[in-house]
């Protein structure tokens, strides 16, 4: 895959873009995270469909320190990574925890730029029930006592979970030392956009082919998963055994198999989609 950058509003968006086709793939991965966490998923569906990986804004190779972190920048960002890579067709969007909150209100405001929705582990936000959460995970990021000397130091800090191996593997080798590809001012304010409220309404305005796609040890509360499927009764759901919240790391070879089965089944089952006309910048 070839990195490539979208520019928009004074923010360069970084992009992994690979393979072919009028079947595009857009996958947007979780807060503080990046793209490289999802390239595994890419590589699984080419050569014969086109994949973007897009490194959402504040995250990986992206800009670091943008000054708008609303939810509809981001929206506003795939939207931008649709037109300027794939030309205006309509687009399976696949997002991951905060990735698929921003997939989720990008198909429901962009409903002729949207093939198909994924959500991993992704669900309306809002969630008043965890307290100020992303001040939580604000203390966190903010906690981490870079610049760490090398890689094993940060390994002894980080520990050996999936996640923690993927922001391992992502580090900025910088002089002074590793630094995270991320801030945590940036992460808590971004995550704080998510928790504000629940989407409810832009949930039931999606129509197109939607696949639920969660962990057994998850994070999405019970009750919200239930609202959504009574809301929306065509979503397709599948829980993975023993997986988290970080499905895609943790049970890699399911959630492949899984989201290539659903792309399979519904692309038998619609007729051509015809290009969306291109916005300005």
């Amino acid at each position: 895959m070839n990195r490539v950058s979208v520019r928009r509003d004074g923010v360069v968006l970084s992009c992994l873009d690979g393979g072919s086709g009028d079947d595009v793939i857009v996958l947007l991965h979780g807060l503080a995270g990046s793209g490289r966490e999802l390239v595994p998923t890419a590589e699984a569906l080419l050569p014969e469909r086109h994949v973007i990986v897009v490194d959402q804004r504040g995250h990986g190779y992206s800009t670091r320190r943008p000054q708008d972190l609303s939810r509809r920048a981001y929206v506003e960002d795939v939207v931008a990574v649709v037109e300027q890579l794939a030309g205006g067709v309509p687009v399976t969007v696949v997002g991951q925890s905060m990735g698929g909150h921003t997939a989720l209100l990008f198909a429901a405001k962009y409903p002729e730029l949207v093939r198909r929705l994924v959500l991993l582990e992704g669900g309306v936000g809002g969630r008043e029930d965890r307290g100020d959460y992303p001040a939580e995970l604000g203390d966190f990021f903010a906690s981490w006592p870079v610049p760490f000397a090398d890689v094993r130091q940060a390994a002894e800090f980080l520990g050996d979970t999936p996640i923690a191996q993927a922001w391992l593997r992502d580090l900025d080798r910088c002089p002074d030392g590793l630094w995270p590809r991320f801030e945590p001012e940036v992460m808590r304010v971004a995550i704080g956009a998510v928790a504000a409220r629940a989407r409810w309404d832009e949930w039931q305005r999606v129509k197109v082919p939607t696949l639920l796609v969660l962990g057994e040890h998850g994070i999405i509360p019970a009750a919200e998963v239930q609202r959504m499927l009574s809301l929306r009764p065509d979503v397709e759901q599948v829980v993975v055994p023993g997986a988290g919240h970080d499905v895609h790391l943790e049970e890699r070879d399911v959630w492949v198999r899984v989201l290539r089965q659903f792309l399979t089944s519904t692309s038998a089952k619609e007729p051509p989609r015809q290009r969306a006309t291109p916005r300005g910048g």
